[in-house]
């Protein structure tokens, strides 16, 4: 199996899929290997990619909250926050990080609050403001976190202790912003569980990424890479590397593995 993250990873810095990874990836498919995109991504950021590729199966999104079939556009499996363990993050974050804004990632939507002012261009259609995420009675797939004034390893030192037990937290490359999954979620745990399914040992897998949210994958995999571009966390942890995302890295440990 070859788990790969995405942003910073497979893609480029433009976000684009290489003719060179898009062969790789079709290479290592023709010779039995299973590729499962492992993103902090909501399934909707996840099916032009799968079209790009011709990745169809199965992708693990939001972190390891949601495990999505693509080929079907079906959730099939979800693990959101709980609203009670929800509120009191919330008011761990309101207590640590003055101004901190809110938003929560459904599943299919994003439901933001006044204070939090991130948006994706190509995703305006999916968000809906609101007075309170907490009180809109939808799924919370996680629960986002944002700052103009801090660095997202500056609000995880601040929250990460206060919060531990009642949630996981952890950051993908956005600045300012933490994502909160409820607890024991993680990109590996889904994926732990799919490789289960699958009856495939976690040595018979191969994982790139390139942020925290990627470190339990990369320590999961049998062979785990970091990517050149790493965070510098991932750096320091993860002693497999491989080039950047815009120098095909992906690709070039593909290549050597399914030449």
């Amino acid at each position: 199996m070859v788990a790969t993250d995405l942003d910073g990873t497979l893609l480029t810095s433009t976000g684009t899929i290489t003719p060179r990874t898009r062969k790789a990836l079709r290479s290592a498919r023709a010779a039995g290997a299973e590729i499962v995109f492992v993103t902090a991504r909501a399934p909707r950021g996840v099916r032009e990619i799968a079209e790009q590729t011709g990745v169809t199966g199965i992708a693990i999104c939001s972190n390891g909250a949601v495990t999505y079939d693509v080929a079907a556009d079906e959730i099939i499996d979800s693990r959101p926050l709980s609203p009670e363990a929800a509120r009191k993050v919330a008011a761990t974050l309101a207590e640590a990080i003055p101004g901190v804004g809110l938003a929560v990632e459904t599943g299919r939507n994003v439901l933001t609050e006044v204070a939090y002012t991130r948006r994706v261009s190509h995703d305006l259609a999916h968000y809906r403001e609101v007075k309170s995420v907490l009180d809109e009675n939808e799924p919370i797939v996680k629960l986002l976190a944002m700052s103009a004034a801090h660095t997202a390893d500056e609000m995880f030192t601040a929250v990460v202790a206060a919060v531990e037990g009642q949630a996981e937290v952890t950051y993908s490359g956005v600045e300012g912003l933490l994502e909160i999954s409820a607890p024991g979620v993680t990109k590996a745990g889904a994926l732990d569980r799919l490789c289960a399914e699958r009856g495939v040992e976690a040595g018979e897998v191969v994982a790139f990424g390139d942020m925290p949210n990627d470190l339990a994958v990369l320590a999961y995999a049998g062979a785990g890479y970091a990517m050149a571009n790493a965070h510098h966390l991932v750096l320091a942890a993860i002693e497999r590397r491989t080039l950047s995302n815009d120098e095909d890295g992906v690709a070039a440990v593909l290549e050597d593995l399914f030449r």
